[in-house]
């Protein structure tokens, strides 16, 4: 519960984060942005001002003589349009006239009680037009522009001068920031709330696939993970509810083969030690003793046949067998096998076809487990033919491969149970009668040797007409 919890918090705090990021870095080039602009345009207002009054001034003084009186109302309209200070000042610095209210009552203002710097009146002559400045006028700094006067012979006799303080400007620009953050916190909101449903919805399979392992480790395969989506996280599911099928199916033949191996042992042992007992104590008669001690030495093959498949399953799974192979022949092993269960074949009156016709044909791979393979086919498939019934074989060269199918008629294998016969512990019969004595490890150990030679192993059947077992080998 708590790695859940520290994933909902983890991805849901990375992503919040890296919204709120995003936003501040875009309001951080909405700023830059827009600072830019709005200085660009104000030096381009204060450019054009600073235009207006020397064009009126060429152009006036080249009429008439222009009064102080009528430059300072000049300089009012402009400065007024343009919302800025706008002054004159001679080549020393001091100011001539100013477009302030202030100068229009007193004749001075506070742009006359300092000479302009020498710096500023340099940017001027050398057409360095924009800068900013507080040009010991101001407290704060200001954008200015200026553009100087000349004579008839070049030389500069005055100079304007336009400014506007950067703290319009900058509040200008604040309201536009606080207008954007406001404008994105409705939003924001609502992303957080999008993005906690989304993180909840996304955890939500995982914290349900937790208490189902959880609950798995207990011995419980009854949880189940809906699903939901068909993305990654739905694919996850699927194949998690898929291993819980395969792990409760496979618990359930775990307690089966437990259940079956314990009758297993239990009956013939039981049987062993009756027999036994009464052949020492005298119970069995001495003439029927050698009958009675047949039936034990079944028993104990019974046994050493379980213990032996047990004993396979064991070196399989834990990788110690290694293959040995040698080249031989194919159809001389299955006639051994089959001749070795002539009593068996007989006894249920069982038809053999095909085994005369087969031709000879070598096969590279370990024989012993080839050879427990096919016996293990055909003492499945004389175990459920049925009487009088028949068991054919094919063998055949497809490809540079070797196929071997092994036919038996009876009522076949349910279709529901196929996909399963090569599984662990699984018995198509599940009934434990002395006559079908299966651990349900033969098909499991046939499909695990042919599968280390490459090969494929696949059962087909028709119900109630015959099943049908199929060896391709390389």
């Amino acid at each position: 519960m708590n790695m859940k919890l520290k994933l909902f918090n983890k991805y849901f705090f990375t992503t919040s984060l890296i919204i709120v990021f995003t936003l501040a870095f875009m309001l951080l080039i909405l700023s830059f942005s827009l600072d830019n602009y709005i200085a660009k345009t104000k030096y381009k207002s204060l450019d054009n001002a600073c235009g207006e009054v020397t064009e009126y001034i060429t152009n006036f003084s080249a009429e008439n003589k222009i009064t102080t009186n009528q430059l300072h109302g000049m300089l009012s309209t402009v400065s007024g349009v343009a919302d800025a200070d706008i002054f004159i000042s001679d080549n020393s610095g001091r100011v001539l006239v100013c477009g302030c209210e202030e100068w229009s009552q007193k004749g001075a203002c506070m742009h006359s009680v300092s000479l302009i710097p020498a710096k500023a009146l340099n940017k001027a002559e050398k057409s360095e037009e924009f800068f900013v400045s507080t040009m010991d006028i101001y407290e704060n700094p200001h954008y200015v522009t200026a553009k100087s006067m000349l004579n008839a012979s070049g030389e500069r006799y005055c100079t304007v001068f336009a400014a506007a303080s950067v703290s319009t400007v900058r509040q200008l620009l604040s309201s536009i920031t606080r207008l954007y953050t406001v404008s994105a916190i409705i939003p924001i909101i609502i992303m957080f709330f999008c993005i906690y449903a989304m993180t909840y919805h996304l955890t939500k399979p995982l914290k349900q696939m937790s208490r189902a392992a959880k609950a798995m480790a207990k011995g419980d395969f009854s949880k189940r993970i809906a699903v939901t989506t068909d993305d990654e996280i739905g694919e996850l599911a699927a194949s998690f509810n898929m291993m819980t099928n395969s792990l409760a199916r496979l618990e359930g033949m775990r307690k089966s083969f437990v259940a079956n191996v314990s009758h297993e042992l239990k009956t013939p042992m039981t049987t062993i030690s009756g027999f036994i007992d009464g052949i020492l104590d005298g119970t069995i008669e001495p003439e029927k003793q050698e009958y009675y001690l047949g039936i034990v030495s079944g028993e104990v093959k019974r046994l050493s046949r379980l213990v032996e498949s047990m004993l396979s399953m064991s070196k399989l799974e834990s990788g110690e067998f290694k293959l040995k192979p040698e080249l031989f022949d194919f159809r001389e092993l299955l006639f051994n096998i089959v001749i070795s269960q002539e009593q068996r074949i007989e006894a249920k009156k069982i038809q053999i076809i095909g085994l005369d016709e087969l031709d000879g044909l070598s096969v590279n791979a370990d024989r012993d487990l080839i050879h427990q393979v096919i016996y293990n086919l055909i003492d499945n498939a004389i175990k459920f033919t049925n009487d009088e019934g028949s068991i054919s074989f094919t063998l055949k060269k497809e490809n540079k491969k070797t196929v071997f199918t092994v036919t038996n008629t009876g009522k076949g294998i349910p279709e529901a149970d196929l996909p399963f016969v090569f599984e662990r512990f699984y018995k198509v019969d599940k009934s434990r009668s002395v006559g079908k004595n299966s651990t349900g490890l033969g098909l499991y150990i046939a499909k695990t040797i042919i599968t280390a030679h490459e090969g494929t192993i696949t059962v087909s059947c028709n119900k109630n007409e015959f099943t049908t077992f199929k060896i391709v080998l390389p």
